[in-house]
């Protein structure tokens, strides 16, 4: 019973005690798959909800932020619109009712970054920013399961960078009212990316913090998603991701941890 729209691994956030970088890192993942209403993709649908994100990010002596965060999700055949991402639906193959591919332009702000009281090890650090990523993806569901991938570049031009993101997901029905997806997924990041959000300038290096120029590399993770709809207004749901960085972001003299982790739950009125 694979789900109607695979799951984006879209985010690969940064942030450091920022209140929209906590805000993006949770609606990225509540996808709005969970709660999209299929039975008429001609009719505009939307939502309101409210949602509590938990970020534990990599960085050196970084508390997890948890953050409070509104969530609105409108989709029709032509866009779909969820927190800080927009998509257009361009056309696409069906092959059988449960076998299609979809291809889609999008648009997100993310607020990966961080500024240099963040934290002590942070001090001195010239501020990283969030931006504006475009690009293209590509989503094939079927019966088994739903493989999903997109390109963004960075349009901003903070970062300048480029990624890749490949991601596998597939839904089970547990009664009339629960859904759980579990999904894995591999990030590339460009050298750009990684040098801007995990490199250290040489007017930035101090002692203990050496110069560090970040090279391209992947990132993979782990989540899980859960939906209960208590009827066809009301949802809630919870989203886990587990990620472990690439080998040239974990060597960064900024990073402490090889992993880091995201917890989501949110209620959402169609």
């Amino acid at each position: 019973m694979g789900s109607h729209h695979p799951l984006i691994l879209t985010g690969q956030l940064a942030a450091r005690g920022l209140t929209l970088a906590a805000l993006v890192g949770g609606l990225v993942l509540a996808s709005p798959a969970a709660f999209a209403d299929d039975a008429n993709p001609r009719k505009t649908t939307w939502g309101l909800g409210l949602g509590v994100v938990g970020n534990q990010e990599p960085y050196i002596d970084i508390d997890r932020d948890t953050t409070v965060l509104p969530l609105l999700h409108v989709e029709n055949r032509y866009v779909r619109f969820f927190a800080t991402t927009l998509e257009a639906k361009l056309p696409g193959w069906q092959f059988s009712e449960t076998n299609r591919i979809d291809f889609r332009l999008v648009g997100r702000w993310e607020g990966s970054g961080y500024e240099s009281d963040d934290s002590w090890a942070l001090e001195g650090m010239d501020e990283r920013k969030g931006g504006v990523w475009a690009g293209a993806k590509v989503q094939w569901q079927t019966s088994l399961a739903n493989l999903s991938a997109d390109w963004t570049h960075d349009v901003s031009g903070n970062s300048k960078g480029q990624r890749f993101n490949l991601g596998l997901d597939r839904s089970w029905r547990l009664g009339e009212r629960f859904t759980l997806t579990p999904r894995i997924g591999a990030a590339w990041h460009d050298r750009k990316y990684v040098d801007y959000y995990y490199g250290v300038q040489a007017h930035e290096a101090r002692a203990g913090r050496p110069e560090y120029r970040g090279d391209s590399g992947i990132s993979t993770e782990v989540g899980l998603q859960g939906v209960y709809r208590f009827n066809k207004h009301h949802s809630m749901m919870f989203d886990v991701r587990a990620r472990r960085l690439s080998s040239n972001a974990k060597d960064s003299p900024l990073v402490d941890r090889s992993t880091d982790n995201r917890v989501f739950l949110g209620y959402m009125y169609h």
